[in-house]
């Protein structure tokens, strides 16, 4: 991740220097520059030093910052966003074979390629009687959500005319492998994000409103609030789970909600900022053994950087999307311009949905969103301009 930012970084200013003067900070900026920044005051509160705080917001500009910076360089229009979503579709195609493989093989590519696995617990990839591809990300759920993210995309591009073939293939062939491969790597969440998204998009088109990606947003939110304070309903959710799935998932579920039930507790100890980092956050026994295990991303945030990095990092992903949903009415999202960027706020709002149950940072989101801020900022100011240029306007009957 770091290479890849660094090296357009360098492309950038060796070739393209003059993007950026382009960049103008909007209001849209401001979550994902706390966010960035946050760890500094994290280890300040904690008594860690400047160093150690300096060095944590280098990571984390790394991580997130640069990715979102480089969507807001290139990728603030339509045409660009188009681009990306087309780009995630391809490479969501050249995923195909190497999942299959995998699925056949056990996965093996990452450790063919780079000579080591990509996870020491191997027995994490063992799942329904077969194996669940990693191919070359950190776990299969990682890779359930790109191939998720691909469908998703392929399905709209589709829907809307923007595609009609990828290498000599019909689209609606591509598009119906890349479903079937989204059920073949075995992540439940993933096949559930996709309905999720799909229903989201068809529902809005179909009766021209944004209400199901509004009231995703508010689940989102609501579920953070709830386990912030403590009051999360982990019980009652555990046993719709059990009733619908069966016993394995539930179990799986509750003991994600027991772990984050006891760092929530540990957490609200620091709730302006959090612990900051070396583990600070983690719950241990009086022996001194970690006994907390984190698996999604909005506690992890929470207990290092608190409520402070916790707000920030909800509102860097989802205030682009809501921005796009009011200055982008749902009657227009199957027009062939805006139907791209559309998909790709869906997505946004389902990679936050997934961050409740997982921490699988993938930049290519970030990127997006990135993209998405710039675009909205550059139509919020393009159409101030425009207002203003009207008051100037004399007006004769």
């Amino acid at each position: 991740m770091s290479a890849t930012c660094y090296g357009i970084l360098l492309a950038t200013i060796i070739f393209d220097i003059k993007r950026f003067s382009s960049f103008q900070l909007g209001w849209l900026d401001l979550p994902m520059l706390v966010w960035c920044l946050c760890p500094l005051a994290s280890s300040i509160t904690n008594g860690l030093g400047l160093y150690d705080g300096l060095s944590s917001v280098l990571d984390q500009t790394v991580t997130w910052g640069l990715p979102y910076y480089l969507g807001r360089l290139y990728l603030n229009n339509l045409d660009g966003l188009r681009k990306l979503a087309i780009d995630i579709f391809i490479g969501g195609l050249i995923y195909i074979p190497l999942c299959l493989f995998e699925l056949r093989m056990s996965p093996q590519l990452h450790r063919i390629f780079y000579g080591f696995h990509a996870r020491s617990a191997f027995g994490q990839t063992i799942r329904g009687g077969g194996y669940r591809p990693t191919v070359f990300m950190e776990h299969g759920l990682m890779v359930g959500a790109w191939m998720m993210a691909a469908a998703l995309l392929g399905v709209w591009l589709w829907k809307a005319g923007i595609i009609k073939q990828v290498w000599g293939i019909s689209v609606k062939w591509l598009v119906a492998a890349l479903i079937i491969t989204t059920i073949l790597v075995k992540s439940t969440g993933a096949v559930i994000l996709l309905v999720l998204g799909l229903c989201i998009l068809f529902f809005s088109n179909r009766f021209r409103t944004s209400l199901l990606i509004l009231m995703a947003i508010a689940a989102i939110s609501s579920h953070v609030y709830l386990g912030v304070s403590g009051q999360f309903p982990a019980d009652q959710i555990v046993a719709v789970v059990s009733n619908v799935f069966n016993e394995e998932r539930a179990q799986s579920v509750q003991f994600r909600f027991e772990n984050e039930k006891l760092l929530s507790e540990k957490a609200r100890e620091r709730i302006v900022f959090g612990w900051g980092g070396w583990g600070r956050s983690r719950v241990y026994d009086e022996w001194g053994k970690d006994i907390s295990v984190t698996d999604s991303l909005w506690i992890l945030a929470f207990g290092t950087k608190g409520l402070v990095g916790i707000i920030s990092l909800m509102a860097s992903i989802l205030l682009p999307a809501i921005a796009f949903v009011l200055l982008y009415p749902a009657q227009m999202w199957n027009h062939h311009k805006v139907a791209s960027v559309a998909a790709l706020a869906v997505l946004l709002v389902l990679y936050m949905l997934d961050c409740l149950l997982n921490a699988m940072i993938n930049p290519i989101y970030i990127l997006a969103c990135g993209g998405i801020a710039g675009l909205v900022i550059k139509q919020t100011t393009i159409s101030k301009e425009i207002k203003q240029l009207e008051t100037h306007i004399p007006r004769y009957r």
